[in-house]
């Protein structure tokens, strides 16, 4: 486990942390908000609900896992909001999580990524197609139904940095 917290923490990851497959608990409540297509993905993206697999299915596929790690990116603005900063920020967070992805799933090839937000390996989802990376594919931990605050509460990491930030949070749950 400290092999992987560490290199999270080299590639550049603000918080890297041991996660307690315990703590992972889906919630219908989250999965409805999926439902609500806010981001306009559900039904049209493989690795978001409802081709993700039911929130017991979920459940699961979580619950066959022994470890995992949380990791998260902070971005720091000038002014409350500031788009810029936000877009780079989750650029940055996708960048490394992605790159942390791959070398966990060589030690753990049915490692179980989780995301901030939908897939994003593609600029465009491949669906109806079949999809385009399905080794690299990763659902997003709403798309679990887990409720992220609550999980990094659960975990003793801050989900809330302060005045003029913003946090994202994924996880790699691995055997």
């Amino acid at each position: 486990m400290e092999r992987w917290i560490k290199k999270a923490k080299e590639i550049g990851f603000y918080e890297a942390v041991r996660l307690d497959i315990a703590t992972l608990k889906p919630m219908k409540e989250v999965r409805e908000m999926c439902n609500a297509d806010k981001c306009r993905a559900y039904g049209k993206n493989w690795t978001c609900p409802p081709y993700c697999g039911s929130i017991e299915e979920c459940g699961e596929k979580m619950s066959k896992y022994q470890n995992g790690i949380l990791v998260q990116t902070v971005g720091k603005m000038q002014k409350a909001i500031e788009y810029k900063t936000i877009v780079a920020t989750e650029k940055k967070h996708l960048e490394m999580f992605h790159r942390l992805c791959e070398e966990v799933r060589r030690a753990y090839p049915d490692a179980l990524c989780l995301g901030a937000g939908g897939c994003r390996i593609c600029a465009k989802c491949a669906y109806p197609e079949p999809c385009r990376f399905p080794e690299k594919a990763c659902s997003s931990m709403e798309g679990y139904g887990l409720f992220v605050t609550q999980v990094c509460k659960d975990n003793q990491v801050p989900y809330y940095h302060g005045e003029k930030t913003i946090a994202y949070t994924s996880c790699i749950l691995f055997a």
